[in-house]
């Protein structure tokens, strides 16, 4: 097996994860008698970890390869004690702070080795295949979930494949070596302060959408097959986008191709408020996931790639401040701010991100990738 093979192997089996969580836990912990309040403060603990775990490497630690594999095994426990201690909120929250951080650690390393290797043209292809894993693993699961034990065990089986592939990725003769040089550069915010400010509030408007879409479309008049329809869309939207990504890097600088992503984005969300009850703009507005995340996603984390010497660290605080505070924040503004303005509140947010990036000076020449 070829290293494209296994890092989309790997992205595939990962995601396939995080759609079992995301997707399924929830409505699993509710029949189990979770209350809304649980449930929120369950989800909301693998966002804090995902923001707080890049400090613990700004000077103490590096992210390298035995870190990486110590994650591993943290998803695993995880895995194993969520039979243990599902039936008890307070004994749950335990294994959910070990998932955040595993998955604080497991992805950033991955993706930075993946963009060394792979270089953005392949690495979008192999990123495709986690689109593809969370939407299978979707519509399987939707199928089967008959007990709540199904969830847990398809949910240790896809641990398992993710450890599987990722001891094949490390143990590659290709090996993404921890010390190749000692990186000098002491990271700093300020170097893009105001792309790291979009990438939170493009994050945040994000967190509106995947926490209230759903509602808010079936509110509408929408029915929730349609909805699931909608899902599925965007998802088969944005692995086309990452299969063809590589001509817009070609022909586009990075911080240019980011700017369109969110004015894409801003467009998307005021579709959704200016037409709440149209299926065929809905389905126009999910159509715009391939811009708006698969093409904003590979821009941004490439652009950080470029412009930071510490690439493993810029990785995890792209994680962490955009999806993790982000989608964090998102997720109780739109709790707190619910209604029928709801998209159109994420619209502003989305065109305060853009707005931001007019301020920053674009720092990766078009000739450089």
């Amino acid at each position: 097996m070829n290293l494209f093979s296994r890092f989309s192997s790997f992205f595939f089996f990962y995601f396939s994860l995080v759609a079992i969580y995301v997707v399924f836990l929830p409505k699993i912990l509710q029949t189990l008698g979770y209350s809304s309040f649980q449930i929120g403060f369950i989800f909301s603990l693998g966002p804090l970890m995902r923001f707080f775990i890049p400090f613990f490497f700004l000077k103490k630690y590096h992210l390298n390869k035995l870190i990486f594999h110590t994650s591993l095994l943290l998803a695993l426990a995880s895995s194993i004690l969520f039979y243990f201690t599902i039936h008890n909120f307070y004994l749950f929250i335990f294994p959910n702070i070990l998932l955040g951080i595993a998955f604080g650690i497991m992805l950033p390393y991955v993706d930075t080795f993946a963009l060394t290797v792979l270089k953005k043209e392949k690495y979008g292809r192999a990123r495709l295949f986690g689109s593809l894993g969370f939407m299978l693993c979707g519509l399987v699961l939707a199928r089967n979930l008959s007990d709540y034990s199904v969830g847990l065990n398809y949910f240790l089986i896809s641990t398992v494949l993710v450890i599987f592939y990722s001891f094949l990725i490390t143990s590659s003769k290709d090996e993404f070596q921890d010390n190749i040089k000692k990186i000098s550069e002491k990271f700093r915010f300020k170097k893009a302060i105001y792309l790291w400010i979009s990438l939170f509030s493009m994050q945040m408007s994000f967190g509106i959408f995947y926490n209230f879409f759903t509602i808010y479309e079936t509110s509408h008049g929408i029915s929730l097959q349609t909805v699931s329809y909608l899902w599925a869309f965007s998802i088969i939207c944005e692995m086309v986008l990452f299969y063809f990504q590589s001509n817009f890097f070609k022909r586009f600088e990075l911080l240019s191709l980011i700017k369109f992503a969110v004015f894409i984005t801003i467009v998307r969300w005021l579709l959704l408020y200016f037409f709440p009850d149209s299926t065929t703009v809905s389905y126009i507005s999910q159509s715009l996931h391939a811009f708006s995340f698969a093409l904003h996603h590979t821009a941004a984390i490439s652009y950080l790639y470029n412009i930071y010497e510490n690439k493993k660290l810029s990785s995890q605080f792209y994680y962490g401040l955009s999806f993790g505070l982000g989608g964090f924040s998102g997720s109780l503004f739109a709790g707190y701010f619910y209604g029928n303005n709801i998209f159109l509140y994420a619209a502003l947010i989305a065109l305060l991100s853009f707005l931001l990036l007019l301020f920053q000076k674009s720092m990766v020449p078009k000739q450089n990738f």
